[in-house]
């Protein structure tokens, strides 16, 4: 047992860190109820709103409307593809082109982080055309690749490239100097340093920045299937949106917004299951 004023010491001496815990969320608890009565919440106040008759069905359609739109797209009811292939098709274009930007971004930000003449010749085009919204280049997009898949894939491809490659390029100097020092005494080579000391330094960045990236993905999706597609998530949006069918736009856009925050929970269990440590220090 420990001495009395030691264990009276104990409580002064860690009421700061617990202070600090709740101050920045990390207090031990799940946030699960919270955002399930969030949703809930929100849920009601949507069905309030519809049922009342504050809003025309025209701008808002209720809950019952949307839900059963969705029932008759999951049965393949609806006058229109069953609400599988317009999913199919746009998780392989979104995951297709995911795939690629992470293929081609993070080596590429991981050479800007290392190489200053990588970083000089990279850097100007890659924040040139960073901030530019997708419908901007979309239609030099068109002119070049056609109306066919190239495009679409194209467009959401350069939507995830520049987090992915900026996210690389800040992992890649979170790596101590003294860590790097201590690999370089003991003999390590410039691929050592990167594989053992750089790249695990870099990995909490690079994770962080795919999670934006597919969220942007999916943002741009509705911009890349305007692009004469016959099916998609976008397509059909933008088809019900034509003749003014505000429950499948509502729908389409809960299916979407679902779907994304689905690859988001994901990215966040691998982020836990990879770099443990991040956030305990």
């Amino acid at each position: 047992m420990p001495p009395p004023e030691r264990a009276a010491a104990t409580p002064a001496k860690t009421a700061p860190a617990a202070r600090v815990s709740r101050f920045i969320g990390l207090e031990e608890g799940s946030t699960r109820w919270i955002s399930v009565g969030t949703i809930a919440a929100l849920l009601l106040l949507w069905w309030l709103v519809t049922a009342a008759g504050w809003v025309k069905p025209l701008f808002l359609p209720s809950p019952q409307a949307v839900g059963r739109q969705f029932a008759e797209y999951l049965t393949g009811q609806a006058n229109d593809l069953p609400l599988w292939r317009h999913l199919a098709a746009s998780l392989a274009r979104v995951m297709g082109a995911f795939v690629l930007a992470c293929a081609t971004a993070i080596p590429i930000g991981l050479a800007m982080g290392m190489s200053r003449w990588a970083r000089g010749l990279l850097d100007p085009p890659l924040e040139f055309y960073r901030p530019l919204p997708p419908l901007a280049y979309l239609p030099l997009i068109i002119i070049w690749f056609g109306i066919d898949e190239i495009p679409k894939v194209l467009l959401i491809y350069l939507s995830c490239f520049a987090p992915l490659a900026l996210a690389a390029r800040s992992g890649m100097r979170s790596a101590a100097p003294e860590q790097l020092q201590a690999a370089l005494s003991m003999g390590a080579s410039r691929w050592q340093l990167l594989r053992h000391v750089a790249l695990p330094a870099a990995l909490p960045e690079i994770l962080v920045g795919m999670r934006i990236a597919v969220g942007f993905g999916w943002t741009t999706l509705v911009a890349a299937e305007m692009v004469a597609a016959s099916s998609g998530l976008g397509q059909m949006v933008l088809n019900a949106s034509n003749f003014l069918r505000t429950d499948i736009v509502v729908m389409g856009i809960l299916v979407i917004g679902g779907v994304a925050w689905a690859f988001d929970l994901l990215m966040r269990r691998v982020e836990r299951h990879l770099v443990p440590w991040r956030g305990r220090a």
